[in-house]
């Protein structure tokens, strides 16, 4: 069976023109195109759209998606689809918690009843590293990012929200794909890393390094990047080396 491009661009959300360039620079070829100019796809572009558009929601480039694709076997395709449906699966349980509680809070104001504190803050995420970023950096440098903070626009802290699942899921796929922590594809995303950081504080050469190093050496960390997998981890702080050596001054 085959499914027009306008099919797909309804069903996929993805617009026609998007499907066109998509065709053009050989990440997406139809099935067929007729006569007429026409495309036509079927189960295996589904299929392969549907990678393309995980992999962008991960913050990859299209010449970054494209390099992957290329090198991915179905089993390395399964583990990425498979970090993925575990964040999603977070992110849903994370997000039903928050709408119960705010139907809570809907509720008690209207019966005019009092909430205690942990029925209000029920389902929210909070910093468990607070205290030891204040010991370790100092509260001059820990009240700044509270500052900078504040003044997050609503696009600022959906990507601060998100940022780093993203470069931690699209490097563990480099990673499954054995790409050198000096590519592109893999600095690109380092670059992403540096820009969701940079919305707390601005490390330099040294700081970014130690803060590599201090994802590999604090288990909290590994156990939260690496989902287990250790070697994610040290992939991560070995390409963030690499972009503080040639991108951050001393």
């Amino acid at each position: 069976m085959a499914w027009s491009i306008a099919d797909v661009a309804r069903d996929s959300g993805v617009t026609s023109r998007t499907l066109r360039h998509y065709h053009a620079i050989g990440l997406l070829i139809p099935a067929r195109t007729a006569p007429n100019g026409r495309r036509y796809y079927e189960q295996e572009q589904l299929l392969r759209l549907q990678q393309i558009l995980l992999l962008r929601d991960l913050g990859l480039s299209l010449g970054v998606v494209a390099e992957v694709l290329q090198r991915r076997s179905s089993a390395s395709t399964i583990e990425v689809l498979g970090r993925h449906k575990e964040w999603l699966l977070r992110e849903q349980l994370r997000l039903g918690q928050l709408i119960r509680t705010v139907d809570s809070t809907i509720g008690n104001l209207r019966e005019g009843d009092e909430m205690k504190p942990e029925q209000v803050f029920e389902g929210f995420e909070h910093n468990p590293y607070e205290a030891e970023a204040r010991e370790r950096w100092g509260d001059e440098r820990v009240d700044a990012g509270y500052e900078r903070m504040r003044g997050w626009s609503e696009q600022d802290a959906e990507f601060a929200r998100t940022g780093y699942p993203r470069v931690h899921e699209a490097i563990a796929a480099l990673k499954a794909e054995g790409v050198d922590v000096r590519e592109p594809s893999v600095q690109d995303l380092i670059q992403l890393h540096y820009e969701v950081t940079g919305l707390f504080w601005t490390p330099d050469r040294e700081a970014y390094k130690g803060l590599g190093q201090m994802y590999v050496d604090d288990e909290r960390f590994r156990r939260t990047i690496g989902g287990g997998d250790d070697s994610v981890v040290e992939y991560l702080r070995d390409a963030m080396t690499v972009y503080a050596e040639t991108e951050l001054p001393g």
